[in-house]
């Protein structure tokens, strides 16, 4: 698929972008088993992005491989349009990689997205590989607060439809915000992010990577 251009790109120009490339999404998962799970994420500062990316095992959750990229971002900062500042940083990451994942497991929002192509489906689309969003915080949508257990989820919803899940992956914790990114079904989504949970409130994989990202935005 052709990239384009980020310098060329005003935010008018990238929204219609999204919009286009939203009819790529595929919502079904094309593979039986997941193995390995690469937690995605990317820090900026002073205009310099630091992508890492951590591939995780499953189920031990053992790490199989890292690696992270840095370069200037291109384009500005602009919610919902995180995808062209982030995305060409995690793919520069992307070609160290030795290791082939199952899965992309972005610190971003998938569909639950006003244009359904948040950074998470922005990056399975170019990758045409299965991507999931899981979100910190809440893009768009409205949801009822999930049950107090670990595992209790609800529906994220927005303009009437279905965009993701809002999932307790910690007693007594915030919940995360799961969506599909590209070739991946919802509920696979949620599975996939309660076994990459081990004890704290984000997936082991988007931990490490973002304590990966961090370590190398320091050392640059």
């Amino acid at each position: 698929m052709r990239w384009p251009t980020q310098r060329a790109l005003d935010p008018r120009e990238a929204r219609r972008w999204q919009a286009r490339m939203s009819a790529r999404v595929v919502r079904e998962i094309d593979r039986r088993v997941v193995r390995l799970v690469a937690g995605v994420d990317v820090g900026v500062r002073n205009d310099l992005a630091c992508a890492a990316i951590v591939v995780m095992e499953l189920p031990s959750l053992r790490v199989v491989e890292r690696a992270s990229a840095r370069r200037e971002v291109e384009f500005p900062y602009v919610p919902g349009l995180l995808g062209f500042r982030e995305v060409p940083c995690v793919l520069d990451a992307c070609r160290r990689l030795a290791t082939q994942p199952d899965v992309w497991l972005v610190d971003g929002h998938g569909l639950a997205h006003p244009r359904r192509f948040g950074v998470a489906t922005h990056l399975g689309v170019v990758l045409d590989q299965s991507a999931i969003g899981c979100g910190k915080s809440v893009l768009v949508g409205e949801f009822r607060t999930p049950g107090p257990r670990r595992g209790c989820s609800t529906r994220l919803m927005h303009d009437g439809e279905l965009v993701g899940r809002a999932l307790r992956t910690r007693d007594g914790v915030a919940p995360v915000f799961v969506s599909i990114g590209h070739r991946m079904d919802l509920t696979t989504a949620v599975r996939i992010v309660r076994r990459c949970c081990r004890g704290f409130r984000l997936p082991e994989p988007i931990r490490a990577a973002h304590e990966l990202a961090a370590l190398e935005g320091v050392a640059r």
